[in-house]
Parts: structure tokens; sequence; C-alpha cells
């Protein structure tokens, strides 16, 4: 199998899959200085386009290919529809359903929307990439990054920090900094920060998915693994 992650759930797939006795290669975009890597064997870096991966998938025959990447990397997941499309090679999603609706909860479709309803006191939990959107906001962010990201608003200040995160230390970081929104992408799953902002009374500003490709979507590892099998 080769498995598009660098996600818990594609770290959990890897693990899976190998206990199961199937061989797993693990591909990560390779954006992160110090990723946390699956069981197995990984190759760190991007394929050079749909042409690239369907030569990688010539070369390298795989059974099925699992997009398990972020939900918001939405271009690979078109290139592994283009490229398993053209190769007839099964092609599974793997991800964590959205976040439901919430008291304070608000949806927008880009970045560049978020940009024009920030607070005074911002909390951006968004990646490196989305921070130019904000680039030129006069508002005060707090940032949290796994590297430091090469573009900053001029006000803020910068946590460099990797989850997983508790609830009771996102409502301390949340109280110690008076945040007033927060901002993130909605990528599903358990997530302590917005446990802490529903709890202090804080909204929230979600930015919506990508639309991805077609294909068959598994919610849980199980039931990606069933799919496989």
């Amino acid at each position: 199998m080769l498995v598009l992650g660098g996600t818990r759930l594609s770290r959990q797939l890897a693990t899976t899959l190998r206990e199961q006795g199937i061989a797993v290669i693990s591909s990560l975009a390779g954006r992160v200085a110090d990723p946390l890597l699956p069981p197995g064997e990984v190759r760190i870096g991007g394929f050079g386009g749909v042409p690239g991966l369907i030569e990688w998938l010539r070369s390298h025959p795989v059974d099925a290919v699992v997009d398990a990447t972020h939900p918001f990397a939405a271009q690979m997941s078109s290139h592994a529809h283009q490229a398993c499309s053209v190769l007839d090679v099964p092609l599974l999603g793997l991800r964590v359903p959205s976040w439901p609706p919430g008291p304070g909860r608000a949806w927008v479709g880009s970045l560049d929307e978020a940009a024009t309803r920030v607070a005074a006191r911002t909390f951006l939990t968004i990646g490196s990439l989305g921070l130019p959107a904000f680039a030129a906001r006069p508002e005060w962010f707090l940032i949290r990054s796994v590297d430091r990201p090469p573009v900053l608003p001029a006000r803020h200040e910068l946590v460099l920090d990797r989850g997983p995160f508790t609830v009771d230390g996102e409502l301390r970081l949340l109280r110690e900094h008076r945040i007033e929104l927060l901002v993130t992408k909605d990528s599903g799953g358990p997530d302590a920060k917005l446990h802490a902002a529903a709890e202090l009374g804080i909204p929230v500003l979600l930015i919506a998915r990508p639309v991805l490709p077609d294909m068959p979507v598994a919610t849980t590892v199980a039931d990606a693994v069933r799919w496989l099998l």
C-alpha cells in the first residue's frame, strides 16, 4: 500500500497494516522540519506533479493508494486522483469528518475572508502557508506553529509547539493572552482548543474545507483496513 500521509490517521493506518503483515510505503510532503514518522518505509518530498506520481506508481507497483493527507491538502488529493485514474489503481480517502455546528462557531470560505473578520486579539492555528493572508492586518495575533513561519503579521506572539494539546493547557493559553477570537481550519477530530474556546465563550471562525475529488472515503482506520482487504 502507498499511504499519502502526514496525519495522525495515516500513522495509525501504517501501524495497523504492518501489524497485519501488509507492506506499507508512507509518503510525506516534507513541509515540517522534524515530522512524526510512521513505522515502516517512508519517503519524504513531492512526486513531481501528476506525471511524477504516475511514473512512481509504475516503478513501485502497489495494490492500492490511500489518501490520508490533511483535508486541506487539495493539490495532493487531486494529483492522486488523476494518477490513480490513469493507471486504474484503487484509491481510498481517509479523513475525519468535519466539525459539527456549535455555539459560537461560524464557517468562512477562505483565509482571505477570515482575515477581514479578525478581532483585536486573535489566536491563529492555520499553518504557515495560510499566514500571508493575515500579514497586512493591524490586529495582534497569537500564532502557534510547529516550525517558524516565513511570513508573520507585524504584531504577533509566536508559540512553537506541536500537539496533542490538552483542554487545560488550551484554557491557560487563551486566558493568558486574553484571546477574543479563534481562527482555525476545519480539520475535524478531537480538538482541545475548540472545547476550551467553548468553555470560555470565545467565538471560533472555521475555514471551510476545499472540495476534494470524488473517491471512496473512510473515516476510521478500521473502515480503511476493511476496504483495503
